[in-house]
C-alpha cells in the first residue's frame, strides 16, 4: 500500500518572496537601492499571522545618508489582487487605521490610494514630510492597525502567503521618483483553525484505472488548515484497492492524498470520512466506474502567481494544484507583458518537472493580454516546452530586444501560431475577449464561461451568433496561489473559481489536447459532478472528425454523438439524453438550443413544494473591468415568520447577509455575472407577501404567487435580476437522467447544450453538440 502524500504546514517565519528567490530576474522590478544611501526598513512583530486576523504592525524606516528632504516621502505598496483590509487614515475607531510619526518631530501627512502604485503593487500608502526634513538615522514609524483610538487593528488578507511583503520605496529628494529599498520587510500569513473537511475524488474512471482520494480541512476562508487532527475512518461504498481503512491525520498536515487507488469492477464509489467516534467529517462526490473509452479528468488551466500579478511562487502554485486541490491537470497563465524571457524559460522548466503521464498533466502556456480593442484576453497552451512566446506587448518589460516577436492584436496572434501545436481559449478577465474582432476555429476551440471574475454565458452566445463552433471551459483565473480551490476572499473577485472536466481516452498531454480539440469537456463553477450529454438520431448522422467549417475533414455515419461533437443529419428532431450525478442535490437542468432555453427539468414537482422560498440576485453592470454589481437592501416576508435561513454563494463573510427580526433578510452582496442569494423556511399566513427594497429592485409580490416557476424582477444592465421561487423543504435529487426530444432548426447550426444548477449554488455547462440541420 502506497503511503499518502502529505502537504505540510506553512512556516511561521516569512520565507523569501518570489522576487528574492530569483534575484528579481523574473519580476522586471527596478533594482533595489543601497540602504546606506536610501535607508532601510524593519517591521514588528515578525512571524506568522492568521488569515483575516486583526493585527498591529509597526514599520520603522531609518533614513539613509541622503536624508529625506521637505516634501520627500516614503511609500509602502502592496499587491492589488490581495484583500488586506482597506487602509484608512480618517477614523481612529475603525478597522485598518494607519498613523505615522517622525522621530525628530517633523510634520507628516499620510494618504492611501488603491491605485497609487504600479502593477502589480497598485495599493499605495504614502507618508510625506510636510514640515522640516529628516537626517541620516532619523526614523519614520508607520503603524498599520493603530489601536490607540479604539481601532481593532488591521485585517490581514484572507489567503495564505509565505512572504507577504510590505514593499518600501523612498523619494528622498522630493522629485516624485520612488526607488525600492533593499530587503523590504515581510511576514507570513498562515491558515486559521479548521472550519470544514473536504474529501475529493475524480468523477469517471474505468475498472482498474488508477485515481486519487484527497482529504483536507479548510479554514473559514478556504485555506487548507494545518491545525486539524483526527484518526480518520475511510468508509467506501464499494471495494477500493490500496485504500486503508484508517489513517492518522496529524496536526501540521494541510492535505493528504491517497495515491494509486483503483476499483476492479463497474459501480459508483462514494467514500465517507469519519472520525474515530463515527462522526461524519466529509463525503466525496460520486466516482463512476465503468467500461468505456474515456475517463473524466479535472483541471484548472488558468491562473497565475507572484512573478506576475498574483501571489506566491510558481513552484508553490503547481504544488497546490496537485497536492491540495487534487487536480489531474494544470497550467500557468501569467500576463504576457510581465513575462520576461527568464521567467518564460523557468515556467517551461516547471511544467516539464511537474508533468507525469497518467497522474498530473501540465502544459506550458501564458495569457495573451491584449486590450479588448485589439481582441481581448486569450489563453495559449503549447503541447511541448521550448516554444516561442508571442506577447501582446512589452508593456512592463524593460528588455525589448525581442519586441519583433510580439503579436499586437488577436488576429496577429492566430497568424503567428498557425503552425504551432497549440490550443487557445478566449476569456473574460480584466480585459474581455472580443470574438467579433478575431477568432480562428483551427486554434481557438473553447470559451471560458466562468472564473473568479464571474460567469459569462454571453461569451459563447456571441459565438453562436457568429457561427463559431466552440466548447465550454471554466477555470479559476486565480491570483491567490490556490489553483483548483480558488476562493474569492474579500476583494474584487465575486465568485469561486471554476473547473473543467476533460473526457479523454487517457491522462496525457495527447489525451487532453485531443479532448480540447474535439470539445469533449464541460465546465463548472467549482464543483465536481458527473455529466454526460448525448444526441441520438433515428435516421443517423454524419459525425465530423473536425469542424468542417475550418478544416478539410472526414466523417463517420453514426446514430449517437456526445457533447462537443459536430454532426449533420436530415432528421427533423433528435433525442437529447442527459445524465448528471452530483454530491449535492440537483435543483434544475436547462436544455438549450443556442441562446434559447427549450425546457427546464427539475428533480421535483409542484406537489413537493413547501414553505421554502429561494431568492437570488444575479448579473453584472457591463462586460468590462468594472462589471461588479452591488445588491444592497432587504427582503421582507410581510405576514410570515422566518424559521431559518440558508445562504447561497455567500463567499465573502464580511458582506451582510443575515436575518433581521422575524420577517426580514438584509443583504449587501456582489455579483459579476454569477448569482447569490438565500433560502428561507417560513411560517406563512394567507395574505403574506414578499417585499424587496433595494438599490436596484423595489417590488412586492404575494407569497402565494411564488411557486414552481421563477418570479423574475428585471434590473437592467447586463442581465441583472432578482428571482424568487419555491423548493421542497429538502431536496433529494443527486442523480437525474433526462431524455428530451428536440426539434431542429433547418439549414442551420443547432448548438444543443445543458446548464445544470445544484442546490448549493454551483452550475455546470456542457460543451454544445453542434447539429447541422
Amino acid at each position: 500500500m502506497t503511503a499518502p502524500t502529505i502537504a505540510g504546514p506553512i512556516p511561521n517565519e516569512p520565507q523569501a518572496v518570489a522576487s528574492e528567490l530569483v534575484g528579481e530576474v523574473f519580476t522586471n522590478a527596478l533594482p533595489s537601492e543601497d540602504p546606506v544611501l536610501y535607508g532601510r526598513a524593519n517591521i514588528e512583530p515578525k512571524g506568522g499571522f492568521e488569515a483575516r486576523s486583526a493585527q498591529t504592525f509597526r514599520l520603522t524606516y531609518t533614513v539613509g545618508r541622503h536624508g529625506m528632504d521637505d516634501t520627500g516621502s516614503l511609500r509602502v505598496v502592496i499587491r492589488s489582487v490581495g484583500d488586506w483590509g482597506r487602509l484608512q487614515t480618517t477614523d481612529p475607531k475603525a478597522p485598518n487605521y494607519v498613523t505615522a510619526t517622525a522621530s525628530n518631530g517633523a510634520g507628516l501627512s499620510v494618504t492611501y490610494a488603491p491605485r497609487g502604485g504600479q502593477r502589480p503593487r497598485n495599493k499605495a500608502l504614502t507618508v510625506m514630510v510636510t514640515r522640516g526634513c529628516l537626517r541620516e538615522g532619523d526614523t519614520i514609524t508607520v503603524v498599520f492597525g493603530d489601536t490607540s483610538g479604539g481601532s481593532p487593528g488591521t485585517f490581514v488578507q484572507t489567503f495564505c502567503e509565505t512572504g507577504f511583503e510590505f514593499k518600501v520605496l523612498a523619494d528622498v529628494c522630493a522629485t516624485g521618483h520612488y526607488v525600492p529599498i533593499q530587503s523590504s520587510p515581510s511576514i507570513s500569513v498562515i491558515p486559521g483553525p479548521p472550519s470544514v473537511w473536504r474529501a475529493v475524488l475524480p468523477t469517471l474512471r474505468r475498472p482498474g484505472e488508477s485515481f486519487q482520494l484527497g482529504i483536507k480541512a479548510e479554514d473559514s476562508w478556504g485555506n487548507p488548515s494545518d491545525q486539524a487532527s483526527a484518526n480518520l475512518r475511510l468508509r467506501a461504498s464499494i471495494p477500493v484497492e490500496n485504500l486503508p481503512e484508517t489513517m492518522d491525520y496529524r496536526e501540521g498536515t494541510r492535505a493528504m492524498t491517497f495515491e494509486d487507488l483503483a476499483v476492479s469492477a463497474p459501480g459508483t464509489l462514494e467514500i465517507r470520512v469519519e472520525d474515530e467516534t463515527g462522526k461524519l467529517l466529509a463525503e466525496t462526490n460520486p466516482l463512476i466506474i465503468r467500461e468505456g473509452t474515456m475517463g473524466g479528468y479535472w483541471a484548472d488551466l488558468h491562473g497565475q502567481s507572484g512573478e506576475s500579478i498574483g501571489i506566491g511562487a510558481s513552484r508553490d502554485y503547481f504544488n497546490f494544484a496537485r497536492n491540495m486541490s487534487f487536480l489531474d491537470a494544470a497550467s500557468h497563465q501569467a500576463n504576457d507583458f510581465q513575462v520576461n524571457n527568464a521567467f518564460w524559460a523557468y515556467i517551461n522548466e516547471l511544467t516539464a518537472e511537474f508533468h507525469q503521464d497518467h497522474r498530473f498533466v501540465t502544459f506550458p502556456g501564458y495569457e495573451w493580454s491584449g486590450n479588448t480593442a485589439v481582441g481581448g484576453d486569450r489563453n495559449v497552451f503549447f503541447r511541448e516546452e521550448g516554444r516561442q512566446i508571442r506577447r501582446s506587448s512589452h508593456a512592463l518589460l524593460p528588455d525589448r530586444s525581442d519586441i519583433h516577436t510580439d503579436a499586437p492584436n488577436a488576429a496577429k496572434l492566430f497568424e503567428a501560431l498557425a503552425d504551432e501545436d497549440v490550443v487557445i481559449f478566449a476569456h473574460v478577465g480584466g480585459r474581455y475577449a472580443d470574438i467579433n474582432f478575431a477568432h480562428d476555429g483551427r486554434l481557438e476551440h473553447s470559451m471560458e464561461l466562468h472564473s473568479a471574475w464571474g460567469s459569462f454565458e454571453w461569451l459563447i452566445e456571441d459565438c453562436f451568433e457568429l457561427g463559431h463552433r466552440v466548447g465550454v471551459v471554466c477555470n479559476s483565473d486565480g491570483h491567490k496561489g490556490r489553483p483548483g480551490a480558488s476562493y474569492p476572499g474579500a476583494s474584487q473577485f465575486g465568485a469561486y473559481g471554476g473547473l473543467t472536466c476533460y473526457l479523454a481516452n487517457e491522462l496525457t498531454r495527447d489525451g487532453i489536447f485531443d479532448a480540447l480539440r474535439r470539445r469533449h469537456h464541460f465546465g463548472t463553477t467549482g464543483n465536481r459532478l458527473h455529466l454526460e450529454v448525448h444526441a441520438e438520431f433515428a435516421g443517423g448522422a454524419d459525425l465530423f472528425d473536425r469542424d468542417p467549417a475550418v478544416f478539410e475533414t472526414s466523417s463517420t455515419r453514426v446514430n449517437k454523438v456526445m457533447m462537443g461533437d459536430i454532426a449533420r443529419t436530415t432528421d427533423k428532431s433528435v433525442t437529447l439524453k442527459v445524465d448528471a450525478r452530483s454530491a449535492s442535490s440537483i435543483e434544475r437542468i436547462e436544455i438549450r438550443n443556442g441562446k434559447e432555453v427549450l425546457q427546464t427539468v427539475r428533480g421535483h414537482d409542484e406537489s413537493t413544494l413547501g414553505a421554502r422560498v429561494r431568492v437570488l440576485w444575479s448579473g453584472a453592470e457591463y462586460r468590462g473591468r468594472g462589471r461588479e454589481t452591488n445588491w444592497v437592501g432587504e427582503a421582507r416576508f410581510q405576514g410570515a415568520k422566518i424559521k431559518s435561513i440558508g445562504k447561497v454563494n455567500a463567499w465573502n463573510h464580511e458582506r451582510k447577509l443575515e436575518q433581521v427580526g422575524d420577517d426580514r433578510v438584509a443583504f449587501d452582496a456582489i455579483t459579476t455575472g454569477n448569482f447569490g442569494g438565500f433560502d428561507v423556511w417560513l411560517e406563512e399566513t394567507a395574505n403574506a407577501r414578499l417585499e424587496i427594497e433595494s438599490n436596484l429592485v423595489n417590488e412586492t409580490v404575494p407569497l402565494a404567487d411564488i411557486g414552481f416557476e421563477d418570479t423574475t424582477f428585471d434590473a437592467g444592465a447586463l442581465r441583472r435580476q432578482i428571482r424568487a421561487f419555491r423548493l421542497p423543504e429538502t431536496l433529494d435529487s443527486r442523480e437525474m437522467s433526462v431524455s428530451v426530444p428536440v426539434d431542429l432548426k433547418p439549414d442551420a447550426d443547432n448548438p444543443l447544450w445543458v446548464c445544470v444548477t445544484t442546490e448549493d449554488g454551483f452550475q455546470a455547462w456542457s460543451s454544445p453538440i453542434y447539429v447541422i440541420g
